[in-house]
């Protein structure tokens, strides 16, 4: 399982490179067939290596031939740069990328404001935030 879950890994970053794009919408059939695997070997894949602690947050729908986005959390022109991305950074990369909306954007903004931590406390709220926003929208 070790070398498929590899191999699948790296085909999805590979596709997100190549665009160089910081989202990805695949069909999990499709990329399944693709790959020569099982479904289930993708959502394991994207359930382990694809997560925000590691950069990057997975939307699925269902219904209508389904879909799974892969979205890179911190933008690539911020990796490539070697520099730290802000929380308002994020927030706007976000938003660019439809994870969240113009409103939604605007009221973490508001509450990034508010609330007095440092840079890296408001990243880590941020994260709690979109994670708790995207799973609500999945339900």
């Amino acid at each position: 399982m070790r070398n498929l879950a590899d191999a699948i890994e790296n085909f999805i970053i590979g596709e997100l490179l190549r665009d160089r794009e910081d989202s990805l919408l695949v069909q999990r059939n499709e990329l399944a067939e693709k790959l020569s695997c099982a479904p289930s070997q993708i959502s394991y894949v994207l359930s382990t290596r694809f997560t925000p602690e590691r950069g990057y947050l997975v939307e699925s729908r269902r219904g209508s031939g389904g879909f799974v986005r892969i979205v890179r959390v911190v933008p690539h022109q911020v990796q490539v740069c070697h520099k730290e991305p802000t929380a308002l950074d994020l927030l706007h990369h976000w938003a660019e990328q439809r994870l969240i909306t113009k409103r939604e954007q605007a009221l973490l903004q508001f509450m990034l404001q508010l609330v007095k931590v440092d840079e890296k406390g408001k990243k880590a709220l941020l994260q709690q935030a979109i994670t708790q926003m995207t799973d609500n929208r999945q339900e």
